[in-house]
């Protein structure tokens, strides 16, 4: 029998229901064990039997019968909208669909897309942490970061400030009349108590009345801010850190979903891909897939990342590993004819990985391209084909050709600092002695982050200790984001997560934490070197010291390009007008009141020693520390910023760092006039001309 599920009617609508069915030519219906004829007039009420399925057609399965049934297998999806039903004499009932649907449950499911298995689409993401993995909750460990602290002593860390003290007081009030002792240990109080403090009850309100509280009063910016201080990013409990929705996971391949395939390895993924159990009608239509897929894991494997999972995130990644990264991916697009542009890609690699980036780039340019690196490193250096050093010495006395040839005629140049290196004239001398440590450790036990292995740490303390190995080794992850976010957030510094660890101890041997990576120094693209130093302070404390400014009443923050008062308000202090083009880059030009010297006429009219503010802010360090002689304060500043340069004529940073747009016109200008001078055959090479 062919059948179609129709819903069973009310009492009310039975007589109207049978009518539609004979009217459409339906005269037969199926009940749980039963064929009921609609013309019989004595037949059993219908809204007592479910389901219901209506009979299309009774056939024999023979040869001479196919088409008929085909015909009737059509006419019941269309008439049971999508579903229909197989019911053989003795082999029980079969349900089929033309939608995803679940025969044990019904539930139907959204034909598939490759979106849905995107935790960065909405039509894939988990729907309760929209595709993070994680959501945000109040961490205990940064509300009572210290449990050796009794109540009294503000053991809850947020109540501990004078805008909670109502908070801490009612706290405390109510555990003294509950007999609780507020000058034990937070640690040592029962665990129902402890549990109490969160919860609260009649008498006060606990913690996370206290945070239920804030949230009304999200709209405030220093109360998120607030907020943001004590949680932390725990596990999704709707998706367990898959990112997906359930419906992403339900779909499996040789009995893995998506998530269990993105937490192998690169190299795993690459075996397993190569033993599907694949039917060959399945192979052919997953050929393409299979092969693009097979390629791309084999550029990953051969620069050396077959260890890195493929759910990995990007930003745990290393400098190497995101540089090796970017290289598979162009191995992979095997364009011709290309120029690759590389800034020191060997920054963080260790000496294998470098010889390894040195053979990918070597690949590219022998497939016709050309690939152009900024280098210091010695390997790299020596495997190039062509090298080129600028110079004579840094800054202002730097941006000349000071030798370009081919690799074994560059080295044997005598004008080139980097050739002299090459040849092993010029060494880096080691240190004569080493530090032996102030005998104590800081220790770090069971880490087991990303690659770490629990791993069992001893640093020692007052001395210079580099932590080196291959690329991906988990240098990042135990310096970073193991070492120093715990040891930060034992500080108060700051409250990222932290890498798994089991025990740290020797922090009571520190007095702070700082991490000092290639991040940008400032907050804004207004930040140069000398505010970021603090020195620039003292600067506009000496202008406004200055006779002329006192008579006008000018003030220090009237000599900053930050604040109003002093600075141009055409250009706000930035020195250069943004011109908007509607099809093109935007432009940026000087500004036609200050012409880029970013403060008012008056305030230029100020001179210290002969030079008003904009002059000072295009002095060289160098000039700088000659110029602010007889101010200490400012002089120990400026000199260690010069320490940090080569000795001698090297030291040449300015103290204002000029904005992008400017150093591109000084470029286009510099390139203007070497043109002029080739023209007017004044070049120092004639043979350029």
């Amino acid at each position: 029998m062919v059948l179609f599920p129709i819903a069973t009617p009310s009492a009310k609508e039975e007589a109207a229901f049978v009518q539609s069915l004979l009217t459409r030519g339906f005269a037969r219906i199926r009940t749980n064990d039963d064929v009921l004829d609609l013309h019989d007039v004595g037949q059993p009420s219908l809204h007592k039997f479910s389901p219901l399925f209506i009979v299309l057609d009774r056939l024999v399965i023979r040869e001479d019968n196919r088409t008929r049934l085909v015909e009737a297998i059509e006419t019941a999806f269309r008439e049971g909208e999508g579903r229909c039903s197989i019911d053989i004499i003795d082999h029980g009932r079969h349900s089929y669909s033309t939608d995803f649907l679940c025969q044990g449950c019904g539930r139907t499911f959204e034909p598939l897309k490759p979106i849905l298995f995107s935790f960065n689409h909405p039509l894939g993401a988990c729907p309760e942490c929209k595709g993070f993995g994680n959501v945000l909750r109040y961490d205990p460990e940064l509300v009572i970061p210290d449990s050796t602290k009794s109540l009294a002593e503000g053991v809850i860390e947020p109540w501990s400030k004078p805008s909670s003290a109502w908070w801490q007081k009612q706290m405390l009030s109510a555990m003294k009349r509950q007999g609780v002792d507020v000058e034990a240990p937070f640690q040592s109080l029962p665990k129902d108590t402890q549990q109490l403090l969160w919860e609260g009850n009649k008498s006060f309100d606990g913690i996370n009345d206290f945070f239920e509280y804030l949230e009304g009063k999200r709209y405030k910016l220093h109360v998120r801010v607030f907020l943001s201080r004590y949680r932390t990013p725990f596990d999704c409990p709707g998706c367990h850190g898959s990112r997906l929705k359930p419906d992403a996971l339900f779909v499996k391949i040789a009995g893995h979903d998506i998530h269990q395939t993105t937490e192998r390895t690169v190299k795993s993924l690459a075996g397993w891909v190569d033993t599907l159990p694949l039917r060959q009608s399945e192979r052919e239509i997953a050929a393409d897939i299979l092969r693009q897929l097979i390629a791309k894991l084999g550029f990953l494997q051969r620069v050396g990342l077959g260890y890195l999972t493929l759910n990995r995130q990007t930003k745990t990644l290393s400098g190497g590993e995101a540089q090796r990264v970017a290289l598979a991916n162009q191995l992979g697009s095997r364009l011709v004819g290309t120029m690759y542009v590389l800034d020191e890609p060997t920054i963080g690699l260790h000496a294998r990985d470098t010889d390894l980036l040195a053979g990918i780039l070597h690949d590219l340019a022998n497939s016709g391209n050309t690939v152009v690196v900024v280098e210091h490193d010695r390997r790299m250096i020596e495997s190039a084909d062509y090298l080129v050093e600028l110079g004579p010495h840094s800054g202002e006395k730097g941006g000349e050709i000071v030798c370009a040839a081919p690799t074994q005629e560059f080295i044997q140049d005598r004008r080139a600092t980097t050739a002299r290196y090459l040849r092993g004239e010029d060494q880096i001398p080691q240190p004569k002695s080493r530090r032996s440590g102030n005998g104590k450790m800081l220790v770090i036990a069971g880490a087991t982050e990303h690659n770490l292995k629990d791993l069992f740490v001893r640093i020692p303390l007052g001395m210079l200790i580099c932590v080196t190995g291959v690329s991906g080794s988990g240098k990042s992850t135990l310096v970073e984001d193991t070492l120093y976010r715990s040891v930060a957030r034992a500080f108060r510094v700051e409250s990222l997560p932290m890498g798994r660890f089991k025990a740290i101890k020797g922090i009571e041997h520190l007095k702070g934490i700082r991490l000092i990576d290639q991040q940008p120094i400032g907050r804004t693209p207004r930040s140069n070197p000398i505010t970021y130093l603090k020195a620039f302070d003292e600067i506009r404390r000496l202008f406004a010291a200055e006779r002329a400014a006192l008579q006008q009443g000018l003030t220090p923050g009237h000599f900053s390009f930050n604040a109003a008062g002093g600075r141009c308000e055409r250009c706000e202090g930035s020195g250069v007008e943004k011109l908007e083009m509607y099809f093109f880059e935007d432009i940026y030009a000087p500004c036609e009141i200050c012409e880029g010297r970013r403060f008012k006429p008056e305030i230029l009219k100020i001179g210290y020693r002969g030079k008003n503010v904009s002059d000072v802010l295009n002095m060289t360090v160098e000039e700088a520390c000659s110029f602010f002689t007889g101010t200490p304060k400012l002089q120990d500043r400026l000199r260690l910023l010069a320490s940090l340069s080569p000795p001698g004529p090297t030291r040449h940073h300015s103290v204002r760092r000029r904005s992008p747009a400017f150093e591109d016109r000084r470029r286009a200008q510099r390139l203007l006039r070497q043109r002029c001078t080739l023209y007017h055959g004044r070049a120092n090479d004639r043979s350029t001309l």
